[in-house]
């Protein structure tokens, strides 16, 4: 038996165990509709989550709404154990008769909870290089500046856990982890998953190769402990992972160290997250296994607590209520929390809200596309160690996704990849610039590269995705919310991009280029006039940041960092300032003019608002 599976017999045998004693497990799998093939999930205990996931104390405070930003309570350091904060509670409902003032609820957290985010120091990353090479390739004066700036971002974006977290994991909801992280920033003060993977590639265009290093090996760690990678670093993202981007994490480091003994050495923890998701994911199209998003708990989103308890009131069960949850959690997955693009309404169209999320129902084009990615990536660390029939057994897995894919997910009609809706059968044709992530991962047959630019380059038109000045929006259907029209993400930008360069056509790569240069110096506008890095933007507005959904616009920004320092070393011969739509050349002089100076004291004055 192997140390992992050995590790894993450990926890479920002390598991089962502390089911005796609690007569429920975090973890139960759901079976969530008939296309679901049936799995057993794994099971990990988190000594916090009866405060920090679910329970009357989570209840009974979040619907009180202390703070404006739900988050913030459960971001919040237990004084006491959570057994002895529990008793307190039992005995403080009792003595207000179960219906506290709101009053009364704030006096008893601040009597049992300290702020938010004591758990993490600032940390100056020790590998940052003050001018790392990427910058000689940046021929635009200004460019060059503004590519000094981001780098130095890093530093204000560094977090480091006490030593009392490993101590005393109970009283905190953050997951312990070895090694030091840089966070997204804003309201985001600890690690994400799907995130790490553009800062991780930013750092390492950055020479900071131990501190991504560092990430990796915290996210293989999680892997090893719990089974799977959460949504983020925080006990209430218990029951859902992101976009599986930890196999991609090694490769990127491997590309850029050639330390081919650093991905044979986590092979054995990348199979495991590739069957995690297989096996906890997995539904049935047309005949085929593909996967879909889906989330194994129970109840309200904790850090959205009163949101979702709010858009629940529509349902008159407490199953209706169930299911709902679970569909916000599994959009929440995704990643894309929240978007039209999960909406199914009675007619099967995209129209609606909230209350029509049916995320677990729809065959995500791009998860598909990724495991693929997964599978090729393992099957290429197994060539490497020299281990030729796990390599063939991956390579098999791959071509049967890349199958699937091709049978399902495909649509000739439109000429490009959809989403498919497993309640009406049928493929949903609305724009995501997921429809075209197969491009990124070369999730299709390369023979076909010149058909397929065809195709994807009609649909590019008669989409009109060529005609917004701020990027290519995640949507074409404005609903309010974040991942719908107007905005525009950095990831997204990153997966057409790089999928366009791809395919390899003359057409393909210029469009390519010209996508990647336009993101790069609307961002740069963006950056000239406020001085900081946004976490989404605004399709309509050159140099426009976004807005919408259920927080406020976040400044950093880890993953939009990541990616323009990558394009600024990828374009940086070609690109100038010089017509910028929208931007005045002489004025964008001001950054040579502030630089780091600038940067520092608002990253400071903003480290204020931050802790």
């Amino acid at each position: 038996m192997t140390k992992i599976n050995v590790l894993y017999a450990t926890i479920l045998c002390c598991l089962a165990v502390l089911s005796q004693v609690r007569a429920r497990s975090l973890f139960e799998y759901i079976t969530e509709s008939a296309n679901s093939i049936v799995k057993i999930d794994e099971t990990y205990d988190f000594p916090s989550c009866e405060i920090y996931c679910y329970g009357p104390l989570l209840h009974t405070v979040q619907m009180a709404k202390l703070f404006p930003d739900s988050k913030t309570f459960v971001d919040m350091k237990l004084k006491a154990s959570p057994e002895k904060t529990m008793e307190d509670f039992d005995a403080f409902m009792a003595s207000k008769n179960n219906t506290p003032s709101r009053d009364e609820i704030r006096e008893f957290v601040d009597a049992h909870f300290g702020e938010k985010g004591t758990e993490l120091d600032v940390w100056t990353p020790t590998d940052w290089v003050e001018r790392p090479g990427f910058l000689d390739l940046v021929h635009d004066p200004d460019l060059r500046q503004w590519g000094m700036d981001l780098n130095n971002i890093w530093k204000e974006l560094g977090r480091k856990m006490k030593d009392d977290v490993q101590k005393n994991p109970q009283y905190y909801s953050i997951i312990p982890v070895p090694n030091p992280v840089i966070v997204p920033g804003g309201r985001f003060i600890e690690f994400y998953y799907w995130d790490s993977y553009w800062i991780i590639r930013g750092l390492l265009y950055s020479e900071m190769r131990n501190t991504a290093r560092g990430m990796i090996e915290n996210f293989l760690n999680m892997v090893q402990r719990i089974g799977f990678i959460p949504n983020g670093g925080r006990v209430y993202y218990w029951g859902r992972s992101q976009p599986p981007l930890l196999t991609a994490m090694v490769k990127s480091y491997v590309d850029f160290t050639k330390d081919d003994l650093f991905a044979i050495n986590a092979l054995e923890v990348l199979e495991h997250e590739f069957e995690y998701f297989i096996n906890n994911h997995t539904v049935q199209a047309k005949g085929h296994n593909l996967v879909a998003y889906r989330d194994s708990s129970a109840g309200p989103r904790p850090e959205s607590y009163s949101e979702d308890v709010e858009t629940s009131e529509s349902f008159h069960t407490e199953a209706a209520k169930e299911d709902h949850y679970s569909e916000l959690k599994s959009a929440a997955e995704s990643g894309m929390d929240f978007s039209s693009r999960w909406y199914i309404n009675e007619n099967g169209t995209n129209v609606g809200n909230l209350t029509n999320a049916k995320t677990r129902s729809i065959v995500p084009v791009e998860l598909n596309a990724i495991l693929y990615w997964n599978a090729k990536m393992i099957a290429e660390f197994h060539a490497k160690a020299g281990n030729v029939e796990k390599m063939t057994e991956y390579e098999t897995k791959a071509q049967k996704i890349k199958e699937a894919i091709q049978a399902v997910l495909w649509n000739e009609e439109a000429g490009c990849w959809l989403d498919y809706d497993l309640i009406n059968d049928k493929p949903r044709n609305y724009f995501v610039p997921t429809n075209l992530s197969p491009l990124w991962v070369k999730a299709y047959n390369i023979s076909d590269s010149e058909k397929i630019s065809t195709s994807v380059l009609k649909y590019i038109e008669d989409n009109k995705l060529d005609t917004f000045p701020g990027g290519v929006p995640n949507t074409l259907y404005q609903t309010g919310e974040q991942w719908d029209f107007p905005n525009v993400w950095a990831p997204m930008q990153y997966i057409l991009v790089e999928g366009l360069d791809n395919l390899g056509t003359p057409e393909a790569k210029e469009l390519s280029q010209r996508w990647g240069q336009r993101w790069v110096k609307s961002n740069f506008e963006a950056y000239r006039e406020t001085l900081a890095m946004f976490e989404k933007y605004d399709a309509e507005k050159f140099g426009g940041h976004g807005g919408g959904g259920e927080y406020g616009v976040q400044t950093g920004f880890g993953w939009t960092n990541g990616v323009i320092i990558e394009w600024l070393a990828k374009y940086g011969r070609q690109i100038s300032l010089s017509g910028n739509t929208g931007a005045a050349a002489p004025s964008s002089r001001i950054i040579s003019l502030l630089g780091v100076t600038a940067v520092a004291l608002v990253g400071a004055l903003a480290g204020r608002f931050i802790w």
